[in-house]
């Protein structure tokens, strides 16, 4: 696909591909903010930033309607490395869709009245999604047990709910005006629309918003991992669940799309080694996982599984290593090692096909390195053998890099 890019004397970088296959265009504002950027002791505030950013600017009230009526849609998420959102629209519409995320980029109504509705939503939403739901507060328990020194060590929803319950405005104020600026944000056009006329409107909307403060990050890296950690909790939860974590290159690395392929062949789809041995065959598992978490600084592959009744956690754990030790030693062979690159070469070409979908890789590619590499990713997927395959496999499947968690059901 041609990208076309340019940046803002403010530092806003503008990212855009025609696609005259739609009448629709996608809008994305990625900004340079995640759950990694807080404070220990002020996290969650990335998240809420998510839903204050719907709150309203000084100059309108509510950002849903005005899409709404111009018949588009809008959303957003945020994790560890970014915040984004994104919102689609006719083509013919864009120009609201540009005057609101630069409304609120500039003047976001930062009030006691907006942050005590937002924090209301937020705090109910930590107590729906991690303190009343089962399993839910996995992830407050594995981050701090996989890291130790890294910001990833607690979740992006928050390590505790009272950082957002005692959050001050000034507080939150402090961090829009760090993060929600021009020269932290990647702006992505992707639909039915030339880059001379996006490339106009943008610089209508943006180019009169002043460039935030100039700073470099200063993250704590997170040393290697040298001895195993484990630990065992017991909660009111159906199933017995298994959940190992080894730590990953980050994202980028070359290393990483080996870590990606391994990902899919322990557990992507139901011929995947985990779900053919551990579930079908010896049938220690009802569910079971390996995603990779492909962050920007060293990450997680993950093995999270739910048992069947009557295995114990020490047979699931015994039987998962059995897996990770064949991949270890034994070469994979050319047809399970095509099979899956395939698939991922094909979920790759259905997400460039989605212009919104595109949009948001756009940004994401120029946020960590250049936009282009949307066109050029494939190719170091498809550079991965299986001696890189076992290679990497033996650097992240040894004790000393494994953090696991045993969650059982509580006895008694």
């Amino acid at each position: 696909m041609i990208i076309n890019k340019q940046t803002l004397d403010n530092g806003l970088r503008i990212v855009h591909v025609q696609d005259s296959s739609t009448q629709m265009v996608a809008v994305d504002v990625l900004y340079d903010v995640g759950s990694r950027d807080e404070h220990p002791d002020h996290t969650g505030f990335a998240h809420l930033f998510e839903h204050l950013m719907f709150g309203g600017t000084k100059n309108v009230h509510d950002f849903d309607t005005p899409l709404q009526k111009a018949g588009g849609d809008c959303n957003a998420w945020t994790n560890a490395d970014v915040t984004n959102y994104y919102s689609t629209m006719p083509a013919h519409h864009i120009d609201t869709a540009l005057w609101m995320e630069s409304d609120r980029m500039m003047s976001l109504d930062l009030s006691e009245k907006s942050l005590e509705v937002q924090r209301k939503v937020v705090m109910e939403e930590f107590k729906q999604r991690c303190s009343n739901l089962p399993y839910g507060d996995v992830n407050h328990l594995m981050s701090p047990l996989c890291y130790k020194v890294h910001p990833y060590r607690w979740p992006v929803i928050g390590m505790e709910i009272s950082h957002i319950a005692n959050a001050t405005l000034d507080e939150v104020a402090n961090f829009y005006h760090r993060f929600y600026v021009p020269n932290r944000a990647v702006l992505a056009i992707v639909g039915n629309i030339s880059w001379s006329q996006a490339l106009d409107l943008v610089k209508k909307w943006f180019d009169e918003i002043p460039s935030g403060e100039q700073f470099a990050r200063s993250l704590p890296q997170e040393p290697r991992q040298t001895e195993q950690r484990r630990m065992s909790v017991e909660r009111s939860v159906p199933q017995d669940a298994l959940y190992m974590s080894f730590h990953t290159p980050p994202y980028l690395d070359k290393d990483y799309y080996a870590c990606d392929i391994i990902s899919d062949i322990l557990c992507n789809g139901d011929s995947s080694r985990f779900k053919q041995r551990l579930i079908h065959e010896r049938k220690l598992f009802t569910s079971i996982d390996s995603p990779v978490s492909g962050t920007r600084d060293a990450g997680l592959i993950e093995i999270k599984g739910k048992l069947k009744p009557g295995i114990s956690l020490e047979q699931a754990e015994q039987a998962v290593w059995v897996e990770l030790d064949a991949i270890k030693t034994c070469l994979i062979d050319d047809y399970e090692l095509d099979k899956v690159k395939n698939k991922v070469e094909s979920v790759q070409t259905f997400s460039n096909i989605n212009y919104q979908r595109v949009a948001y890789r756009l940004a994401w590619f120029e946020l960590t390195d250049k936009a282009e590499l949307i066109n050029e990713e494939s190719q170091y997927y498809r550079a991965v053998d299986n001696t890189c395959i076992q290679r990497v496999a033996n650097y992240l499947f040894h004790p000393a890099n494994a953090s696991v968690l045993y969650y059982q059901i509580t006895q008694g």
